[in-house]
């Protein structure tokens, strides 16, 4: 805000009460404010401005060109700021507010519909803006105060952030269905270590957990292709391209095999973050609350 915003803002209802009676009196008693504070106020208006707002006949007052110009300036301000208060106020209704909700891509097909339409149930006129992204970006969003709440992994451990574990999700070794291992039912990761992957782009946090378990059976992966999008990944092990590190598809791919993990633990944990010190509207505390009850049974087995 300027210097300038900071001088005239408390003053511009003040000066469209006037302006609208035309008449210092009367618009002193309709804002219920006296009489000689609103005349100093528009003394010291037309003062910062520099520039007269009112031509004056006793109590009577009308605008000059340079007021009712001002005027309009200020009508469309003060009306801005009003569809603000209510938009803000309709956002913290505990019956129809809303709740900015970040996801993962790879929780947006079942997963988040699946708890939205629960939670409906007993919310139904609960608003939500949705927004699909990779962990990093989510918590961006976050501490820009775009999002209440997002459902992440891994789960984040940062001072100014509260994160809560809800799930762990299995993952899988995702090879070609002609590929050498794609008749086995288990595999352990080190079989792996001489294939070429597909993965996340390093942002990711699936990324990193690829990499830290592909660490930990002894083996740095050979990257053939980074990508955004898990079903991107498993198209391209179908092609013939790689093998994949990968949560378990919502739906059955063709052309893969997917192949449990045995060693080592290959799971990714699953949580909901925010904000630390943050207040919840009403709608948002309901919907943590919600998603907190929901721990250890977010995921299908």
């Amino acid at each position: 805000m300027s210097e300038m915003s900071m001088v005239l803002a408390p003053r511009l209802a003040y000066f469209a009460g006037v302006a609208r009676t035309e008449h210092v009196t009367r618009a002193a008693q309709e804002m219920n404010v006296p009489q000689s504070t609103l005349s100093r106020a528009m003394v010291r208006l037309e003062q910062d401005l520099g520039v007269d707002l009112f031509a004056r006949i006793g109590r009577t007052v009308s605008l000059t060109p340079a007021g009712r110009a001002f005027l309009g300036h200020v009508e469309r301000a003060l009306a801005e700021i009003d569809r603000a208060a209510e938009e803000v106020r309709a956002d913290a209704d505990p019956a129809t507010g809303k709740v900015a909700f970040g996801f993962l891509h790879t929780m947006g097909s079942e997963t988040v519909p699946g708890l939205i339409r629960a939670f409906r149930a007993d919310h139904p006129r609960v608003r939500f803006s949705l927004v699909q992204n990779y962990g990093e970006a989510m918590i961006e969003r976050l501490r820009a105060g775009e999002l209440d709440l997002c459902l992440t992994s891994p789960v984040p451990d940062a001072p100014d952030l509260v994160g809560r574990r809800l799930d762990e999700q299995k993952l899988r070794l995702v090879v070609p269905a002609d590929h050498r291992l794609a008749a086995r039912k288990r595999v352990r990761l080190a079989e792996a270590a001489d294939e070429t992957f597909v993965t996340l782009e390093p942002n990711y946090g699936m990324r990193r957990i690829t990499d830290d378990l592909c660490q930990e059976a002894g083996f740095k992966p050979r990257i053939a292709f980074e990508g955004e999008e898990a079903e991107t990944l498993r198209g391209l092990v179908a092609a013939g391209l790689g093998v994949a590190l990968l949560p378990p598809p919502a739906v059955a791919r063709p052309g893969v095999v997917e192949l449990t993990v045995t060693a080592p633990r290959a799971v990714r944990e699953i949580g909901v973050a925010w904000l630390d010190g943050h207040p919840d509207t009403p709608p948002v505390a309901a919907f943590k609350k919600f998603l907190l009850a929901q721990r250890g049974r977010l995921l299908p087995d």
